[in-house]
């Protein structure tokens, strides 16, 4: 009960936290076109961490790692911790790279209508390719935070989103207006809000001699039941992607936006300048 608390006290202080984060960058900046890159920015990472963090990834390692907790020793425990580590952290490199490099493909397809504003869409790719490693930074948070579940350490992932709204909010009050282009603050503050949120939790991931010291082994037992056990959650997850295409004429950028249960911005892209924002 006292964990349940805990955890429902920290997620109402979130989202308190994130109400704020939303007032203070409508105040800060707006409903402009710097504020709908930003948006677009943001979301295209966050969509993508329903994959490698919280969505199919978790849903297969937490299983496979609590029953290694219970039915194995010790040092097998942080062997699959150091493996998972290994792929999960080379996947997600890779995917990064990539995801920098055709940083203006995705914002085509995420949001086709701010092809048809150059400096729109030139500030979204910016942004783009500065946000973009947040993918890597928050599935290793939800990674770690996976293990420190397992072990009841319940209070230290749900802290975690709290350091992203703090820095955000920071970034809109004292960094943004000393930047040429003041919604750069916001992309920054993603950026390092990522690594916060992950070196928050090494300590504690330490403390439980479960600091990973990521190894790659091709065809480790524990792994492959996790990839194994990621496919039908994959399916599950993207399958509300597909369907609604038809229905909307900004096709994948609405539908890929919808799956975080927010405002579809993407069907707005091709109306007036600051639409998104204003959503």
């Amino acid at each position: 009960m006292k964990s349940t608390a805990v955890v429902g006290g920290l997620t109402l202080i979130s989202r308190i936290l994130g109400f704020i984060r939303d007032v203070v960058i409508a105040y800060v900046f707006g409903a402009s076109t710097s504020t709908d890159a930003f948006f677009v920015a943001f979301k295209i990472p966050n969509f993508m961490r329903r994959l490698f963090g919280e969505g199919a990834f978790s849903q297969a390692f937490i299983p496979v790692i609590s029953e290694y907790k219970t039915q194995r020793k010790e040092a097998e425990v942080k062997h699959l911790v150091d493996h998972v580590a290994g792929h999960l952290g080379g996947v997600l490199l890779l995917v990064t790279v990539i995801g920098i490099v055709i940083a203006p493909l995705l914002v085509l397809i995420f949001a086709p209508g701010f092809f048809q504003n150059k400096e729109k869409y030139d500030l979204t790719v910016a942004m783009l390719q500065i946000t973009f490693p947040y993918l890597l930074f928050i599935a290793l948070t939800a990674f770690a935070g996976a293990v420190l579940n397992t072990y009841g350490r319940f209070a230290v992932p749900a802290l975690t989103p709290v350091l992203l709204n703090v820095c955000l909010i920071g970034a809109a009050v004292w960094i943004a207006p000393s930047l040429e282009q003041p919604v750069m603050a916001l992309a920054y503050a993603v950026f390092f809000a990522g690594i916060i949120q992950l070196a928050f939790q090494l300590p504690f991931l330490h403390r439980l001699h479960l600091l990973p010291k990521p190894r790659f082994k091709r065809h480790d037992e524990g792994v492959s039941r996790i990839y194994r056990l990621m496919l039908p959650a994959r399916v599950g997850i993207t399958e509300p992607i597909v369907a609604p295409i038809p229905q909307c004429t900004s096709g994948i950028a609405a539908t890929c936006l919808k799956i975080n249960g927010r405002v579809d911005r993407a069907c707005n892209c091709f109306s007036a300048s600051d639409s998104i924002s204003s959503v």
